[in-house]
């Protein structure tokens, strides 16, 4: 199961950083569509991988992210671990 919740985290992390934006950014973003998280909470279900699906949707829904290639994902899972490129926010 943990292999699983390791693979959604990672998946979501690397989205968030490919857009260059921090779990606080993410807080205020659901905040705008009335989902009431804090920064601490959004840390704490990543850092675990088990959100709710719909957490999950909301996530991407709010950074913009309509698609998702999950294959790819196979061999890019390191992308969350240390980005090699530098992100700037979106404010």
């Amino acid at each position: 199961m943990s292999d699983w919740n390791d693979k959604v985290k990672r998946l979501l992390k690397a989205e968030l950083i490919r857009r260059g934006i921090s779990n606080s950014d993410l807080a205020n973003m659901l905040g705008q569509i009335g989902i009431e998280e804090t920064k601490s909470s959004i840390d704490s279900k990543i850092s675990r991988g088990t959100f709710s699906a719909s957490f999950f949707l909301q996530c991407l829904t709010v950074i913009g992210c309509e698609k998702i290639e999950i294959e790819g994902y196979e061999n890019q899972l390191s992308i969350a671990a240390e980005p090699q490129v530098n992100y700037n926010p979106i404010k």
